[in-house]
């Protein structure tokens, strides 16, 4: 018997490989398996039946809320299936984002108690709009930033209009015609009443020409409701 090391980590028997070839040299020696008499018959098979004479027999899975009968064939795999057309959605807005707008113009303003749309469109009103104007700045809270915009912006409006109907009631009194005076009066109502519009269809309006002025009265004009 060899002798086995520390190191030797075989837990098999060494002697394991010339008992297993004893015993396998026993079984050859051994019965052989006998031939059974009869020969294994093979069963006729069925025809196998025609699942598609029958469609509603084995047929795929179908949907039952589409109008498709039954006995039509499924569409090709190559032909792009049709769906229907997405909503309009106004240019550069996230269509998720004219849902919360529609949902956000009709919550109440805190401080003043309206609606955002209507509080929006106040400020642009003629006449009364630059008193709607200073009343939603002093009263709307900062985190309404979008009421506090088009108040600041309406504000900045309503004062170049005065500042133009000044000039040109000076014109009038030195030239004694008041032509101009009364075609940019009409001009400014006009332009009051078409962003009142777009204001309460929430539509994007920006007027450049007084962007800094608005800026500046949202920033200097400090709300009573700082909450």
């Amino acid at each position: 018997m060899e002798k086995r090391s520390k190191y030797d980590t075989n837990p098999l028997d060494p002697d394991l490989e010339k008992k297993a070839e004893n015993a396998w040299g026993q079984e050859e020696k051994g019965s052989q398996t006998q031939r059974v008499g009869r020969r294994t018959s093979q069963v006729d098979a069925e025809p196998e039946p025609n699942f598609r004479q029958n469609p509603y027999s084995e047929a795929p899975t179908r949907r039952y809320d589409s109008n498709t009968p039954l006995e039509a064939p499924y569409p090709s795999v190559f032909v792009p299936p049709t769906y229907a057309p997405p909503a309009q959605t106004p240019p550069g807005v996230h269509p998720g984002q004219r849902r919360i707008d529609q949902m956000s113009s009709y919550r109440s303003v805190p401080g003043i108690g309206v609606p955002e749309r209507w509080a929006m469109m106040m400020a642009y009103a003629p006449y009364v709009g630059i008193v709607v104007s200073l009343i939603e700045l002093f009263l709307v809270p900062r985190r309404d930033g979008k009421v506090r915009f088009h108040a600041a912006q309406a504000l900045s409006v309503h004062i170049a209009i005065l500042v133009i109907q000044t000039i040109f009631q000076v014109i009038a009194t030195v030239s004694g015609s008041s032509f101009g005076g009364s075609l940019f009066r009409t001009a400014a109502l006009i332009f009051l009443v078409i962003s009142m519009i777009r204001v309460w269809r929430g539509q994007s309006h920006d007027i450049s020409p007084v962007a800094e002025p608005a800026q500046w009265f949202n920033e200097h004009i400090e709300p009573r409701n700082q909450n």
